[in-house]
């Protein structure tokens, strides 16, 4: 539905300020249809700039509404000539908008499709929909207002809480423990055994790996992401933990609460990390570690070390985000001290011959 630059405003409680005209002008109303990023924006589009640092992307910006944090509306306006809706977050006020442009669609009632396997010792609360093609197992339990996609699999003794959605081909092994509102995307497999064998006789002989995954509340795993069961025990994500695509936990691991891996992250075996862990892309971490509350760890970054609370570490192997940048540093630095090395070098061979010769002219003196 159209709205106007006043409608946005309203919607997202913010201050509008319409566009600066010629004496005796009007100012143009606008209908909006859509949200954009400020550089692909059209007239007909709600973008957004999220700070002062930002404020370059809108000399070129052609949305017909620019969402700014209100602090920096003046500035804004010497950027921008056309509507400024003021707010406090402009990032939160943007996926409101984006929301009542592109609403999520409505949550179908299907129940129990008849092309689900589901085992007759499962139970399944009200208001769940599993969808053709899932397979639910023995002694299952599943809460209410639950939704479970195309050609899931739920292992016999799994225990689902409430508003748990699990997409298209995503697998639980048996006896895994889901919270509510834990969201699991397609493909994903939680549960699946450790990487856990003994060397024995020329051979590697498979440890048995009795334990179980507990997802808390709130938890996110993204797509094509691996969790495993614990060897004895249980692999613990702690509440509101968010997960990306294709990251890998390993047997044993004991996540905090809200921590945030991006894609391709991999923990070894027994990880514990604290509450607010931060790990970017493909970094890795090293089995038995510990990465304490707040920690952040860079993009393909190698951590052979425990990690204090609040630290920053970058690099492979990983150290503190100061000691990385001095080593950086210096490292950039080499060809040209190597060229020092060199001037240096011939200096000293040609005092070398300097030397010589005085020696000799002394010693033909004497």
């Amino acid at each position: 539905m159209p709205m106007t630059p006043q409608e946005i405003a309203n919607l997202v409680q913010g201050e509008a300020w319409a566009p600066v005209c010629e004496p005796g002008g009007e100012t143009t109303e606008v209908l909006l249809l859509d949200v954009a990023s400020s550089d692909i924006a059209t007239a007909c589009d709600v973008a957004y700039v999220q700070s002062e640092k930002d404020l370059s992307r809108l000399t070129n910006c052609r949305a017909g509404a620019v969402l700014v944090t209100r602090s920096i509306l003046a500035n804004a306006r010497e950027r921008f000539s056309g509507w400024l809706i003021g707010v406090d977050a402009p990032q939160e006020a943007f996926v409101l908008v984006m929301m009542q442009f592109r609403p999520a669609p409505a949550r179908r009632a299907i129940g129990i499709s008849p092309h689900a396997i589901v085992s007759e010792t499962a139970k399944i609360g009200d208001g769940t929909n599993i969808h053709p093609a899932a397979v639910v197992g023995d002694d299952v339990v599943i809460g209410s207002n639950c939704d479970i996609h195309p050609g899931v699999v739920i292992g016999a003794g799994c225990h689902l809480g409430d508003n748990v959605t699990i997409h298209p081909s995503a697998v639980l092994y048996p006896g895994m423990k889901i919270s509510d509102r834990v969201l699991i995307h397609a493909a994903a497999v939680i549960g699946a055994d450790g990487f856990g064998y003994r060397f024995e006789h020329g051979a590697y002989v498979k440890i048995p790996h009795t334990g179980t995954v507990v997802l808390e509340e709130d938890v996110e795993v993204g797509a094509g992401a691996t969790i495993d069961r614990g060897m004895i025990g249980s692999t613990v994500i702690g509440t509101g933990t968010k997960i990306d695509n294709q990251v890998m936990i390993a047997h044993n691991c004991q996540i905090g609460r809200h921590n945030a891996f991006a894609s391709q992250v991999g923990l070894a075996g027994s990880v514990v990390t604290g509450d607010y862990v931060r790990c970017a892309g493909q970094a890795g971490i090293a089995h038995q570690l510990t990465i304490g509350e707040g920690a952040l760890v860079g993009p393909q970054a190698g951590v052979k070390d425990d990690i204090p609370a609040k630290e920053s570490w970058l690099g492979a192997p990983a150290e503190p985000d100061k000691q990385f940048l001095r080593t950086v540093l210096n490292t950039r630095k080499i060809p040209e001290i190597r060229e020092q090395i060199r001037t240096m070098k011939k200096q000293i061979e040609v005092l070398t011959q300097q030397v010589t010769a005085l020696q000799d002219l002394s010693g033909n003196a004497g």
